[in-house]
């Protein structure tokens, strides 16, 4: 095992992943920017090293001073959160020329399962369903809008390199594809520095459901369970739940069998996530995987009753999985909401400052996963949430009114939040029904 780990991330998950190493009795280095001097997790970790100025591309992004920390603190591992390096191949290359071990999967299938229509066409040589589209990267719009036309309208134009809905327009038509092709490859462009584009049929109104898997070095593969995440604004997740209720047990354990043989397929090691989309039929189609751990993983740890960081660590240091299939049963239902700190007012506006007054409840079946306290100062160079909010119940019913009642607790005074949007979505009717699809919000919310 090892003895010494450095958290390359910020924020709540530098806190859980800094929590769950000194549980296992691993001494903990954090870095920072400069405008996380006083954040939470150069607080709890055992080290703190800054790293460089605010912007993520002079810290967080910066692998040769996470390396040079991680070499001159004696770190033997980096655990890299979600978010900034988590996925990027030549880091974990760069990791592992230093001889300091990734607490992921390797640097050719991050990079393998990053590319998208690669993704695609290696879960359709494993026999995984796949929705139909570009078997290769599209670069011109004329290229695009001829596959366009063989594949059938509405079609989804994506990024081969996004994620977070950067990237990605929706077309019904030749005229809006040519202009959306246009506007998502120059997005791409932009944001991750690549013009490789793909193309696929777009499934109106499905539920998004992804399976969390986790995998050892000996190829040992487990599943989860699976999370719906259908509630999203701009392809950004805002309430997520597990287990799926749409799903009857035969669908669920045929979609989990089928996110295991794709992990398998491409010789998986540690936690990843299978998405895919399910149709209003009951047919589901792979989307994506991500190889890193999840924002919304403590709703999976909470129905499972497994820590999945700890389970990371363990497999990263060449132990077995601790669990089998046959281990894992699902109980009860948990639901996790986002906090950020946003106008819903004003386009969700990020809203960056100082919290002057801050109370989060607990009790029964309640977790709080966040980095936040009573003046802390929210800098604006980063990602606006703030606090998760994840309850567990007996069955979703109950799941739905244990969170609407924290979110009535909750006091954050300062900036402003999402708090009483979130509060609004669980006390819908069709919510508190489950009659949810990924253009809900939409549907309900045409103003926003």
């Amino acid at each position: 095992m090892f003895n010494k780990i450095l958290i390359a991330n910020r924020g709540e998950i530098a806190v859980r992943v800094i929590r769950a190493c000194r549980e296992m009795g691993i001494r903990t280095v954090a870095v920072y920017s400069e405008a996380d001097r006083e954040a939470l997790h150069t607080q709890l970790a055992d080290e703190a090293v800054c790293i460089g100025k605010a912007a993520s591309k002079d810290s967080y992004l910066n692998m040769e001073r996470i390396l040079s920390a991680a070499v001159a603190s004696k770190a033997e591992a980096i655990h890299p959160g979600f978010g900034f390096l988590s996925e990027n191949s030549r880091f974990v290359e760069m990791c592992e020329k230093c001889q300091v071990a990734f607490i992921g999967p390797g640097a050719q299938l991050i990079a393998r399962m990053g590319n998208k229509s690669e993704a695609k066409n290696t879960m359709r040589e494993a026999g995984v369903p796949v929705i139909p589209g570009t078997m290769e990267p599209v670069y011109t719009v004329e290229d695009a809008a001829q596959a366009a036309v063989e594949i059938g309208y509405p079609i989804m134009i994506k990024a081969s390199s996004g994620g977070g809905g950067k990237g990605m327009r929706v077309a019904y038509n030749e005229e809006e594809f040519r202009s959306h092709f246009v506007t998502a490859q120059q997005e791409s462009i932009h944001a991750f520095g690549d013009d490789t584009m793909y193309l696929e049929r777009f499934v109106e109104c499905p539920r998004h459901v992804e399976v969390q898997i986790m995998a050892d070095k000996y190829g040992h593969v487990v599943h989860l369970g699976e999370r719906d995440c259908s509630i999203q604004r701009r392809h950004q997740k805002m309430i997520e739940e597990s287990p799926c209720t749409a799903l009857s047990d035969e669908l669920r354990e045929k979609m989990g069998a089928t996110a295991v043989r794709a992990a398998k397929a491409v010789g998986y090691e540690n936690a990843g996530t299978i998405e895919f989309l399910l149709d209003k039929s009951g047919e589901f189609y792979f989307m994506e995987m991500n190889t890193r751990i999840q924002v919304e993983h403590p709703v999976s740890e909470f129905v499972s009753g497994v820590d999945l960081i700890k389970e990371q660590i363990r497999v990263a240091a060449g132990e077995p999985l601790s669990v089998e299939q046959k281990d894992i049963v699902l109980r009860g239902h948990a639901i996790e909401c986002r906090i950020n700190a946003e106008d819903p007012d004003n386009h969700f506006l990020p809203c960056p400052g100082t919290i002057s007054r801050l109370h989060l409840p607990g009790g029964n079946g309640v977790r709080m996963d966040t980095a936040v306290y009573t003046g802390y100062q929210i800098p604006p160079n980063y990602d606006s949430m703030i606090v998760k909010i994840i309850v567990h119940d007996r069955d979703r019913k109950s799941a739905v009114k244990k969170m609407i009642s924290t979110l009535g607790e909750v006091v954050v005074e300062g900036v402003k939040t999402n708090i009483d949007f979130q509060y609004e979505l669980l006390n819908n009717p069709d919510f508190q029904s489950g009659d949810i699809t990924t253009n809900f919000i939409p549907e309900h919310y045409p103003d926003l």
